[in-house]
C-alpha cells in the first residue's frame, strides 16, 4: 500500500509545524510507504518558512517522503486539493486540514476500516468543537442535503477522508465542491463508510470558513446533481420545461377559443390569452437554452483537462 496524505493550507503559520510533528508520528506507526503532500494556496504569512523548519527538525523514516507544492496565488481550497490529487502517487489518498482540528491519529482507524472492503472512508465529527451558529447551520445543511438528495452522510464539512485513488481520477471538483467528494463518489456507486472522528478546538490561526460557504456548498451540490443526472443531456431538462410550457399555452389557447366562440369573450379582454402568449415565448426560450447548454457541456467535456490552478514550484524532500 502506498499512501498519499494531502494537506492544503493558507496562512497557517502557527499550526503547520505542530501538525507535521503529529502526522509524522502517526505515519511512522502505520509503517507503510507514504508521501505527505503539502499544498500552499498562496499564503502571505510565514507558513512555508515554518514548515521548512519543521522538515529539518523532524526525522522521518526512509519510507516517508515529503512534497511541497507552491501555487502562484490563492486559488481556493478546492483548487489546492485538486493540485494535490493530480500530484499524488499513492494508491490510497488521505485528506487532512492544516488547522489542527482534524486528529492525524484517526488516519490509522480509517485505513483499518478501508481494509474491511470499502473504497472510501469519510469522517463524522460527532462532537464538534466549533462555536457559534456555525455548528447549527452545518447540522441543518447536512440534514437538508440528506433529505432532498437522498445521501447517507452526516458531515460533509469534515475534511478527513481516505479514498482509493482510482475512484478520484474522473472526479472533477470546482468552486467549493471539495466538500462534495463523498457525494460525487456515492452517486458513482462507490462503497463508502462513515466513521466518527475526533475534532479539536482551533488554537492558532484564523478560520477560513464563513457562513457563506454553507450556501455555496448547497449551490455546488445542486450543480453537481444536475451534472451527474443530466450532465451530458441538458437539453432534456430545459427541453422538458419548454415543451410543458408550450403544452400549457396550447391548452390555454383552447380555453380562450372556447370563451370566444361560446361565451362571446373577446380575445383582447381575456387575460388567459396574455398568459398563453407568455408561456409560448417562455417555452421557446427554454428549448433554445437547452440547445445552448448542450453546446456548452460538449465544450466543457472537451476542455476539462485544463487545470483550475497554476503551480509556481514543486519541492521534494
Amino acid at each position: 500500500m502506498y499512501l498519499s496524505v494531502i494537506i492544503p493550507f493558507f496562512n497557517e503559520e502557527t499550526n503547520l509545524a505542530k501538525l507535521h510533528e503529529q502526522l509524522s508520528e502517526v505515519l511512522k506507526k502505520i509503517g507503510k510507504k507514504c508521501e505527505i503532500i503539502y499544498v500552499d494556496d498562496g499564503s502571505s504569512d510565514n507558513s512555508v518558512g515554518n514548515l521548512l523548519s519543521a522538515f529539518k527538525k523532524i526525522k522521518l523514516t526512509k519510507f516517508i517522503s515529503i512534497k511541497l507544492i507552491l501555487l502562484r496565488r490563492n486559488f481556493g481550497q478546492t483548487s489546492a486539493i485538486s493540485a494535490g490529487i493530480d500530484s499524488a502517487r499513492g494508491e490510497i489518498v488521505a485528506f487532512l486540514d492544516a488547522d489542527l482540528q482534524n486528529d492525524p491519529a484517526d488516519l490509522q482507524l480509517m485505513l483499518e476500516k478501508l481494509d474491511e472492503g470499502f473504497d472510501a472512508v469519510v469522517g463524522w465529527r460527532r462532537n464538534r468543537q466549533d462555536v457559534g451558529m456555525r455548528v447549527f447551520l452545518s447540522i441543518a445543511a447536512n440534514f437538508l442535503i440528506r433529505v432532498f438528495f437522498h445521501t447517507p452522510f452526516h458531515d460533509l464539512g469534515c475534511s478527513l477522508k481516505v479514498i482509493k485513488k482510482d475512484f478520484l481520477k474522473d472526479t472533477r471538483i470546482y468552486g467549493e465542491s471539495h466538500r462534495l467528494i463523498s457525494i460525487l463518489l456515492f452517486w458513482k456507486g462507490v462503497k463508502i463508510a462513515e466513521i466518527g472522528v475526533n475534532h479539536r478546538r482551533r488554537i492558532g490561526g484564523k478560520s477560513k470558513y464563513g457562513y457563506s460557504r454553507i450556501f455555496k456548498l448547497i449551490l455546488d451540490l445542486i450543480t453537481a446533481k444536475f451534472l451527474s443526472s443530466y450532465g451530458t443531456k441538458p437539453a432534456y431538462v430545459f427541453g422538458t420545461f419548454g415543451i410543458l410550457s408550450l403544452i400549457v399555452s396550447f391548452l390555454l389557447m383552447l380555453v380562450v377559443l372556447y370563451h370566444k366562440i361560446f361565451l362571446a369573450v373577446y380575445v383582447h379582454n381575456n387575460p388567459l390569452f396574455i398568459i398563453a402568449g407568455f408561456l409560448i415565448a417562455l417555452g421557446i426560450q427554454f428549448i433554445l437554452m437547452g440547445l445552448l447548454a448542450e453546446l456548452i457541456v460538449r465544450t466543457y467535456f472537451e476542455s476539462q483537462k485544463k487545470p483550475i490552478y497554476e503551480i509556481k514550484d514543486i519541492k521534494v524532500y
